[in-house]
């Protein structure tokens, strides 16, 4: 390829965590690698958090990285500072922040770089769609994008019944596990007898960590004293954790709130797990497009429970990794967990199944399908 610029562009970077972080380092990574010239721009970082080296030149800009009206002004007088550059470089939205600003530098040509290329995650998909003066707008730069990518089929499948004018650019590229990721060899020694249940994610309604609390008070005591549950994340805004907490508390189950730890802890967490629960639930425009941890979990040999939403079906295989029940069937939800934990048969071959599954994509691949040579004539 050409040694033409790629500025990734993202309000999603470390030092926060979660889906979309993760997917821009890896894909700038795995871009860099295969030789591209990757420049990623990303919100500040905060004082006294040192950056790591990368492959890649990082600029950091003067903002926040939130979705409000400051930090988009933010942005926007940093991209049309450097229009020049801009304008030669194909620049990647990679996420609903970055979209939004370029929504409105769109309309002036001298702006307009010389490819667009823009990732789809999921709700960003409905938000934009349901409001009447961004749909517009989001059409427009749909239309001036070259390529666009999303993450599953599910994902889309959506873009294209609310914007189909992304018809005919939509490339798939998957998630996959973190670069470095060592399958561990042996288990931990587990500080009770008891299996563990563990949940990874922030706590959100969305993660649906008080169905899987529901579900799991649920079982027949015998069942219950043979378990404990784990919660691995942050609280959102609002009361969800204390909502948590409360129903914690009046379960007859054994709940550690084990708050937000790092990634290089949270291999020592996951060996001491023993089932690896996420059951995502529809929460308003906010929808689960897919799910690294599950390829996480199914990395490090847990058998999965999730609910069958989203894009989750393809960031798990149902009967073969875990299981997936429908999010308004609760009953279903506390049987997939009672035969998990009464059948140590299955747990251990939909473990061994996870770990072949976790590997059959790689960074590398989706970005050098999203990344592939652009034609001239491709120019917006």
């Amino acid at each position: 390829m050409p040694t033409r610029t790629h500025v990734f562009i993202t309000h999603e970077f470390f030092p926060r965590r979660g889906g979309i972080a993760t997917f821009v380092e890896e894909m700038a990574l795995a871009a860099a690698q295969e030789g591209l010239n990757v420049e990623v721009w990303a919100q500040a970082l905060p004082q006294q958090t040192p950056e790591k080296p990368r492959p890649f030149r990082l600029v950091r800009l003067p903002l926040a990285g939130s979705h409000n009206f400051s930090c988009q002004a933010k942005l926007a007088w940093q991209l049309i500072r450097h229009r020049r550059h801009l304008r030669q470089a194909t620049v990647y939205l990679v996420e609903p922040g970055p979209i939004l600003t370029l929504m409105w530098l769109q309309f002036f040509h001298a702006f307009r770089p010389r490819h667009i290329l823009l990732t789809f995650h999921g709700s960003e998909i409905l938000r934009f769609a349901q409001n009447p003066f961004i749909r517009p707008l989001a059409r427009r730069l749909i239309r001036h994008a070259v390529r666009i990518s999303t993450l599953t089929h599910y994902t889309k499948n959506l873009l294209m019944a609310h914007f189909p004018e992304a018809a005919g650019k939509i490339v798939l590229t998957p998630g996959a596990l973190r670069h470095g990721f060592h399958q561990p060899t042996a288990p931990a020694i587990k500080p009770t007898g008891r299996l563990v249940v563990l949940t990874v994610g922030r706590l959100h309604p969305r993660k649906g960590q008080l169905q899987t609390l529901a579900a799991l008070a649920a079982l027949p005591a015998a069942t219950r004293a043979k378990i404990e549950y784990w919660l691995v994340g942050s609280a959102s805004k609002g009361d969800y954790e204390h909502r948590l907490s409360r129903q914690a508390a009046q379960a007859d189950l054994q709940v550690r709130f084990l708050g937000d730890v790092p990634d290089e802890q949270l291999g020592a967490i996951y060996a001491q797990a023993d089932i690896f629960a996420l059951t995502s639930i529809a929460h308003g425009s906010s929808i689960e497009g897919f799910g690294l941890v599950y390829l996480e979990a199914a990395a490090h040999g847990l058998p999965v429970v999730a609910h069958d939403i989203g894009g989750v079906s393809e960031a798990m295989s149902a009967g073969e990794t875990g299981l997936l029940v429908p999010p308004d069937r609760p009953e279903a939800l506390t049987a997939a967990f009672a035969r998990l934990i009464e059948d140590a048969e299955l747990r251990a071959r939909y473990g061994a199944a996870g770990r072949e599954w976790a590997r059959r994509h790689d960074w590398k691949a989706s970005a050098a399908l999203l990344f592939a040579a652009l034609s001239p004539e491709s120019k917006p």
